[in-house]
């Protein structure tokens, strides 16, 4: 259940970030709430999450899908780079948190 909690904060942190930059584009307490429960969300997740696995894993894969589904989202939804050395360091990064996962 740890790590559905996890993966589940990681995903609600994407959403917030998502959020942040819905909000430079329009600015109204619909998108603020969106927002601060996304984040919210995520950061209760995380410390569930972090009863029952180690802190340095937990924050590692948190981060890691946080970084993958901003950098994919603005790739997808926002005409970000989709040139193929990010696509690389993307699925490092994907790589390293499935070792994480593998070795805890």
């Amino acid at each position: 259940m740890a790590w559905l909690s996890l993966i589940l904060a990681g995903l609600l942190e994407t959403f917030g970030v998502a959020m942040i930059n819905r909000l430079h584009h329009k600015q109204n307490l619909h998108t603020i709430v969106l927002l601060i429960l996304g984040f919210g969300s995520s950061l209760l997740l995380l410390g569930y999450s972090m009863r029952f696995l180690p802190m340095g894993t937990a924050y590692a894969i948190w981060t890691g899908i946080g970084v993958v589904g901003g950098t994919l989202i603005g790739m997808i939804f926002y005409g970000e780079s989709k040139d193929w050395k990010r696509l690389v360091f993307i699925t490092m990064v994907l790589c390293a948190a499935i070792g994480l996962k593998l070795v805890s």
